[in-house]
């Protein structure tokens, strides 16, 4: 039982924390300025920086957040049947 639950709880950190990463970065001028950026065709980089392509980024952050407050409701829940 405990082994499940840390491994649930490791899953839930990690959604959580990838969620916002993905929701903040793309809208900070390292998305635009990064490393990755420079050994690029020109077109992929335009693509890369337009709006749409930053807020299905963002779209993808909030999903893990949504599955991280899902598997920490489905925790819950589970934690009130074991009594």
């Amino acid at each position: 039982m405990w082994p499940r639950r840390i491994a649930s709880v490791v899953f839930i950190v990690f959604c959580l924390e990838l969620g916002l990463f993905l929701m903040i970065y793309p809208w900070t001028d390292s998305w635009t300025n990064n490393y990755f950026s420079f050994f690029t065709p020109a077109i992929w980089h335009e693509i890369w920086v337009k709006g749409y392509v930053r807020g299905a980024v963002s779209g993808l952050g909030l999903l893990n957040i949504w599955i991280a407050i899902a598997e920490a409701l489905r925790m819950y829940i589970d934690s009130g049947k074991d009594e």
